[in-house]
């Protein structure tokens, strides 16, 4: 293959990806407006994420087992005009409910396009360029989440919600085009006549999806005293109990799980499942810090976290390169202990720490997560065969959309969860009769310039109140943080596991 094809097929299969993992965020900053002109409660506007979320991690396991049933350029086609269409159905909806229905349709347009692009990839690149490889693929993965929210609060500013979905539609023409003229299956991906797994494709759907839902939903409905989180879980674990029994005994299995009989991918795994659980729950914790305790706007509270974007941008080319000419497995305990460090950086934030700290340290994240992503990646695929990259793809790539959403569930649940804990114990603590909390009074009164009385005593005590409800939260957050630095230091271990790849090894002759 030559130099010029090579990077046109990074080109073609990158750009639908980045549209993809884009569209994940790039509604939430719009709820509020989608809302209002669809006449719904905002509960009933936030299913427009997770009907799209759903239908995304129902089909990313899928995606493996309908590639060589219908072909893989034809599904990748198929699946970025489904994601296209939708998308401009998506912005003429007129009613939340064909809203939701398109965005569905839109997620499974989009579920399969980042398996297939990393398959695609890894074929397309030589095992000596595999970093590169990774570090374009890694452009769409990474930056996609954080350039979403910025592009679609824009969007929306400056036109109207509509657009948010209607930007998509030139550049997946424009996919479809460069897939149909530079994408080839290499000769040993084709079509296959074999048996259709129904059971299996059924119970994977169901438990994925149910197991979703509970993720998005599970801290708004105050987890398992919800009737409904509670169902949902319940099939979520037997249909994926159910899924691994059925998929161990077939023949021609929709997930071929026999795939983590190879320690380097399953140590990979492992280690990407830690990494953007960690990632995903800071992106959520910055903003809420900033916001709640530091009173940030949206505005602020969104560019504290653009450092982090710009870092693993730059980090991530120069960390492709790296992996080809060192050892990948001192890159990757690099990042992660850089990431280690970033996360110890945030246990120290107080109600004072001021902007460009918070920046330096999603900065700091940023560069790690650039060190961690490509050479975890390269690794995890460097003992698989060629023909089963697709399968392998689809599970890696599960296994990141699911850390993330485990990541925010957990860290939300953990903050609630702790606030009230450092809540109950100040207060146990706080005697009205204490020098402390005197003090703290005749502070607060001469704050509000109030003389002694009932009536100013009863404000005084509600400003130290405050004081204490803002204190227990940062004692949440640091909370949340100090869990992700002991999380990162017990993978570090797990890195001595992988398996370098051969980069004497050559690309397939199907390209």
């Amino acid at each position: 293959m030559n130099k010029v094809s090579k990077w046109i097929i990074a080109i073609s299969v990158v750009l639908p990806t980045l549209l993809e993992v884009i569209d994940t965020s790039v509604v939430n900053v719009s709820l509020d407006h989608i809302r209002g002109s669809l006449s719904a409660g905002i509960d009933e506007a936030t299913w427009t994420i997770t009907a799209y979320l759903v239908s995304n991690a129902i089909v990313i396991p899928l995606t493996g087992w309908f590639s060589r049933f219908f072909g893989r350029k034809r599904y990748l086609i198929f699946s970025v005009i489904l994601f296209t269409v939708s998308s401009f159905m998506c912005g003429s909806s007129r009613t939340l409910s064909s809203l939701v229905f398109f965005r569905i349709l839109q997620g499974v347009g989009g579920g399969a396009l980042q398996p297939l692009s990393q398959a695609i990839l890894l074929e397309a690149f030589p095992p000596a360029q595999y970093g590169m490889a990774m570090a374009m693929f890694g452009i769409g993965v990474m930056v996609g989440p954080i350039v979403g929210p910025v592009l679609g609060g824009w969007i929306t500013d400056n036109w109207s919600w509509p657009w948010i979905f209607y930007i998509n539609i030139p550049l997946g023409i424009l996919s479809v085009i460069m897939i149909m003229l530079f994408i080839r299956d290499p000769s040993y991906i084709r079509r296959t006549q074999q048996k259709i797994d129904f059971l299996g494709m059924g119970l994977v759907a169901v438990g994925i999806g149910c197991l979703q839902f509970v993720l998005d939903k599970g801290q708004r409905e105050d987890w398992f005293s919800s009737a409904l989180i509670t169902r949902f879980s319940i099939i979520s674990v037997v249909c994926l109990i159910l899924f691994v029994i059925v998929e161990l005994r077939q023949r021609d299995p929709i997930l071929h799980l026999k795939v983590f009989k190879d320690i380097s991918f399953s140590t990979a795994n492992s280690i990407m499942f830690i990494a953007f659980f960690v990632l995903f729950g800071t992106i959520v914790l910055l903003p809420i810090f900033s916001q709640q305790l530091l009173g940030y706007n949206s505005f602020l509270s969104g560019l504290v976290l653009a450092p982090g974007g710009v870092a693993t941008l730059i980090t991530m080319p120069i960390a492709g390169k790296l992996v080809s000419k060192v050892n990948p497995k001192a890159v990757l305990f690099t990042g992660l202990s850089i990431l280690g460090y970033s996360t110890f950086v945030m246990t120290r934030f107080n109600l004072y720490v001021d902007f460009w700290t918070i920046a330096w340290s999603r900065a700091v994240m940023g560069f790690g997560m650039g060190l961690v992503f490509i050479p975890l990646t390269t690794m995890a695929f460097a003992t698989i065969k060629k023909e089963e990259l697709g399968n392998a793809t689809s599970i890696f790539n599960l296994t990141r959309n699911l850390a993330g959403s485990f990541g925010v569930a957990f860290v939300t649940t953990l903050l609630a969860r702790r606030a009230q804990f450092h809540r109950a114990r100040f207060i146990e603590n706080l005697s009205p009769f204490g020098y402390t909390y005197q003090a703290g009074l005749h502070k607060a009164m001469g704050v509000l310039n109030l003389k002694a009385g009932a009536a100013s005593a009863y404000a005084g005590q509600g400003l130290v109140y405050r004081e204490l409800l803002k204190q227990s939260n940062l004692f949440s957050f640091t909370d949340a943080f100090h869990f992700s630095t002991v999380l990162l230091i017990c993978i570090l271990p797990l890195v001595f596991l992988l398996k370098q790849p051969n980069h004497n090894e050559t690309v397939p002759a199907g390209h």
